[in-house]
């Protein structure tokens, strides 16, 4: 394994971390116990948002390693950025008009839970 895939590698494992870690600080500083069912819901939402954003990207990198690495030039960066977006957004879009049912199952987990 070169430098740079090590590199890139380690940069990705801090981004997660990061990202991890955030998700994490939100979610315990928050008080469902009072939240409306909109609120809940759409927290519910976000989350298999996320998830499918998630799938997504890993569903992604399968087609990405065909790729060749000589084809590599200074806007990959803003082709990568331009990718992650429309991931973000085909997630989003595909929560909103159908979605995979975790939301709602999230949802009437946490009305039972935090008795709403």
């Amino acid at each position: 394994m070169d430098a740079g895939a090590i590199s890139a590698y380690t940069d990705f494992i801090k981004t997660q971390n990061t990202a991890d870690a955030k998700l994490k600080e939100k979610i315990d500083s928050a008080d469902y116990s009072k939240a409306s069912d909109k609120e809940l819901m759409d927290v519910c939402k976000q989350f298999e948002s996320y998830f499918l954003e998630q799938v997504f990207k890993e569903m992604q990198k399968t087609v990405d390693c065909f790729k060749s690495e000589e084809s590599s030039s200074s806007s990959d960066g803003l082709v990568d950025f331009f990718k992650d977006n429309a991931i973000q957004e085909l997630a989003s879009t595909s929560t909103d008009l159908q979605g995979l049912g975790l939301a709602q199952m999230m949802y009437e987990q946490m009305k039972r839970n935090y008795n709403i």
